[in-house]
């Protein structure tokens, strides 16, 4: 009987411990379900407010208390363990007119930003103030503007060129262009045809937003009659954020000289990030690649990265990855104001390079693999040190020559340049890269790098690929991006050093990754006056400036000048409103 009750207790005990067990497994699911919201308040001059009482009120309704939040010195409040779904932010402050920003959208596992701008309740009157206008005053000058809460009262809004005065209800999204236009001219990756071409062309990205997610479309078109061609890409955000889940379709098609065949090329791609408890990320991605002309190569491209936080300054990282396999531009790390559209517009020059071997077209390719180890020092200071494998199946490797055979060789129809599929090449690597933000206009980017790459073998006979053998190099960059205060001029310029003649990439991924282009290039953005609608900006970006790295052999198939790296200019106008 003794020993019966014991085994009852022993049950109940067992039961309690499971429920127990099961109880904080649900607890902790649903705190890692959980999302943040953060921000920063200020008056129109851009001048942080602190005290400001921030009300944050879920939209799903029900019996939910507001979260009540104040700023701090800096105009900054955080809200943190906030169920998924929309919120409503209420902003007041003495002697401002009561702010809202309504369709906020907390997802869990991250953090929503939003930047709340409060008007003077003297705003208006500050209006009345100016100096009277030596024009008469039209009757459609004043315009009353209807708020749709008793909070949000009617008030007077002047009508300055047009131009409506900011709202009460501070929207961010609304300073955000819906759309870009571009007129550029010139080529970054010369030599195939999968590339854009070095011609004058029109592009064009507009931003519609579909319920809670956007549609982002983007075309090109050039003006070669001889060679005409374009593009047109569309990009879905469900969650309306490049931080979130992506699908691109991308569409491409050029004719090749007057009398030369039509290239046709279609891209789908999808990707999106997946939480793994409170310290994993995974980052997945792959594309289908689709090429044609006389006939037509495929390539399945997967992305896959595990990220894991270890401490506030400590991160790792698992990479795999098709070669060159650095980030999409939808991936990137570009989150500046209308860096959807630019991000947009660079799909329509993601395609894999097109090369020509033994009569039949190839993609270039391969496999990388990746383990980094990164260390924030500070809030300015990164640095991450990474070992890598790259193995290649097809090597574009890129140069000038005529008469050269067309079963192997891309011929340009522009140039004499060509794209050549210089064949396997396989190596393991090590990077060092150190960037640091000097001031909040001036960022400073160093980089070392041992990895594997194409070179001659002197002496070597043969068809240009047999001459070619996988060769161990140094190289060491640095990165200077700053902008000037007053002008609104944004220069980036730097200078990658190889040792050692090489005819393809040394560590693609992390040139890609950290915008390292090899040898010298500088690149530049002048904001101009506003002469028309939009906001207008003149850009130029050069790469090699000075040529150097070109190699000259001499092979079976003819004599050529291999180029890691093309000197290439391309320059032209955008607005984007």
């Amino acid at each position: 009987m003794k020993q019966e009750r014991i085994s009852i207790l022993g049950a109940l005990i067992l039961a309690a411990v499971c429920l127990s067990l099961a109880a904080g497994g649900a607890a902790a699911q649903a705190r890692s379900a959980l999302g943040k919201l953060a921000g920063v308040v200020h008056d129109t001059v851009g001048t942080p407010q602190m005290g400001a009482t921030v009300e944050v009120v879920p939209e799903a309704g029900g019996k939910t208390i507001p979260l009540g939040l104040l700023t701090d010195t800096l105009g900054v409040f955080q809200g943190e363990r906030l169920a998924p779904g929309l919120y409503t932010v209420r902003v007041t402050l003495a002697g401002f007119l009561p702010t809202i920003q309504q369709h906020i959208r907390i997802s869990a596992h991250l953090t929503t930003v939003v930047r709340i701008e409060m008007e003077s309740m003297f705003a208006s009157l500050d209006q009345l103030r100016r100096q009277p206008a030596s024009v008469s005053v039209e009757s459609d000058d004043w315009k009353w503007v209807l708020r749709s809460a008793g909070a949000t009262r009617p008030v007077l809004q002047w009508m300055d060129d047009g131009a409506v005065g900011t709202n009460v209800a501070f929207d961010v999204r609304a300073l955000e262009p819906r759309a870009r236009l571009e007129f550029t001219d010139g080529a970054r990756r010369p030599g195939s045809p999968s590339n854009l071409p070095a011609t004058p062309a029109t592009a064009f990205a507009y931003d519609q937003r579909l319920g809670g997610g956007r549609l982002l479309l983007a075309g090109q078109a050039n003006y070669q009659g001889q060679a005409a061609g374009g593009g047109f890409a569309t990009v879905w955000l469900p969650t309306g954020s490049l931080a979130g889940a992506h699908s691109a379709l991308v569409l491409r098609e050029s004719q090749l000289g007057p009398d030369g065949p039509t290239f046709r090329g279609v891209r789908l791609e999808q990707g999106g990030s997946m939480p793994l408890g409170d310290r994993l990320l995974l980052h997945y991605g792959a594309e289908y690649v689709l090429v044609g002309m006389t006939r037509s190569a495929t390539s399945i491209r997967p992305r896959l990265e595990l990220e894991s936080r270890i401490s506030d300054d400590w991160r790792a990282a698992v990479i795999f990855a098709e070669e060159p396999g650095a980030p999409t531009p939808l991936e990137s790390d570009e989150r500046q104001m209308g860096g959807e559209l630019a991000a947009a517009l660079d799909e329509l020059d993601s395609f894999p390079t097109l090369l020509w071997r033994g009569g039949r077209p190839v993609l270039e390719g391969g496999w990388h693999e990746e383990v980094s180890l990164e260390r924030k020092m500070g809030t300015r200071t990164t640095v991450q040190a990474a070992g890598f494998h790259d193995d290649n199946r097809h090597v574009a490797v890129f140069g000038r020559g005529n008469d050269l055979p067309a079963a192997d060789y891309f011929q340009d129809y522009f140039s004499n340049g060509f794209a050549y599929d210089g064949g396997s090449s396989g190596s393991w690597g090590a990077r060092v890269a150190f960037r640091e933000k000097l001031t909040d206009g001036v960022e400073v980017t160093a980089i070392y790098a041992f990895a594997g790459a194409l070179s001659p073998i002197e002496g070597a006979e043969g068809a240009t690929r047999d001459i070619l053998r996988t060769t161990m190099r140094n190289s060491v960059g640095a990165n200077v991006s700053t902008r000037v205060p007053g002008s609104g001029t944004k220069v980036n310029a730097g200078y990658k050093w190889v040792g050692g003649a090489i005819v393809s990439r040394l560590d693609p991924f992390g040139e890609s990754l950290y915008k390292m282009e090899p040898f010298l290039h500088v690149g530049v953005r002048q904001a101009l006056p506003k002469f028309g609608p939009g906001r207008w900006e003149a850009s130029a970006n050069c790469d090699n400036l000075f040529a150097q790295g070109y190699v000259s052999v001499n092979t079976q198939d003819g004599r050529a000048v291999l180029v890691p790296a093309f000197r290439t200019f391309r320059g032209g106008l955008s607005v984007q409103f």
